[in-house]
């Protein structure tokens, strides 16, 4: 239940911030407090990222994440008393 209402707030702030339901790598980075680069990393490796959607079907096509996915990941992996 914490759980839930952890990601719910993260998810309001989220959106408040951006004023739109998804994000870039850019934009991701800066959240989750690395470069840009290393999301590029994370995205090859396919691991330590939230989950995204590539828009398009080129090698270089957009990559966007959900602010929902985006909660969802940080409450998992950061740690609140």
């Amino acid at each position: 239940m914490q759980e839930q209402t952890n990601r719910d707030e993260i998810y309001e702030y989220l959106k408040s911030k951006y004023k739109r339901a998804v994000i870039g790598k850019k934009e991701l980075a800066t959240e989750l407090g690395i470069s840009p680069s290393t999301v590029d990393l994370y995205i090859s490796k396919g691991m330590g990222i939230p989950s995204y959607r590539k828009l398009g079907t080129a090698r270089n096509a957009k990559v966007v994440f959900t602010l929902v996915d985006l909660a969802d990941y940080l409450t998992q992996t950061i740690k609140t008393v």
